[in-house]
């Protein structure tokens, strides 16, 4: 697993307010792409830690001039790729990146950083807004996610469900007007659709996706101290 790297800003929210093993990575002062800090998503870059078993957690919007090398090595991962199809040299995940970096904020690229080190690749995005929307009942301001882990020893030992429950969490706490959480792994991905329920999300249907067949997982606000 990569060392923490010092550029990596957790927060454009007060650094006071972060954990103490994270507080570092927030004072180089350098801002987010512009559309991380955007309405469509409540200031995303602005979220700030949450709490895990396994220490703080929070979601840092990727600088690819910072990022590019770490995410390429994750996508290269045959167990990744076998999933994600972005395999291959810099230039295919930095195509990749610039699709969402350079749109309107509507989904944000993403490391996960916990207790100071990047672990995980996210996509936060508005499913309402999303492809997505064609194939499911879509309600305004649902919030989608992608996630990779990226060091395979942070697999297979349940990290994923804690690290899916509070980047929920974080949703639900920072997007008042978002009523539920929205997932679509691939049906063949079993450990992820196994992660998602262990995390609190409900299994509401099967869809057919270009290019894959997916469980539509949903974890809803009104139920998310139930599950």
């Amino acid at each position: 697993m990569p060392p923490t790297d010092p550029g990596l800003s957790l927060s454009s929210a007060d650094p006071r307010q972060l954990p103490p093993e994270c507080r570092a990575l927030s004072e180089d002062g350098r801002r987010p792409p512009a559309p991380a800090s955007g309405p469509l998503l409540d200031n995303l870059a602005g979220w700030g830690a949450a709490d895990t078993p396994a220490g703080p957690f929070a979601l840092v919007p990727v600088r690819p001039d910072r990022d590019l090398d770490r995410i390429t090595g994750w996508m290269n991962d045959p167990a990744v790729a076998a999933f994600w199809e972005l395999a291959g040299p810099p230039e295919t995940t930095a195509a990749h990146l610039r699709g969402q970096l350079d749109g309107d904020g509507r989904s944000v690229p993403c490391l996960g950083v916990l207790a100071g080190v990047p672990m995980s690749y996210w996509e936060i995005y508005r499913a309402d807004l999303d492809p997505l929307a064609r194939h499911y009942a879509a309600r305004p301001q649902d919030t989608g996610l992608h996630l990779l882990i990226g060091g395979a020893g942070d697999r297979g030992r349940g990290l994923g469900s804690a690290l899916l429950r509070a980047t929920a969490d974080l949703v639900l706490d920072h997007r008042p007007r978002c009523t539920r959480v929205i997932a679509e792994p691939d049906l063949r991905n079993t450990a992820s659709v196994a992660a998602f329920l262990s995390a609190g999300f409900r299994y509401a249907a099967e869809i057919e996706l270009p290019g894959k067949r997916a469980a539509l997982m949903v974890r809803d606000r009104a139920r998310r101290h139930l599950l």
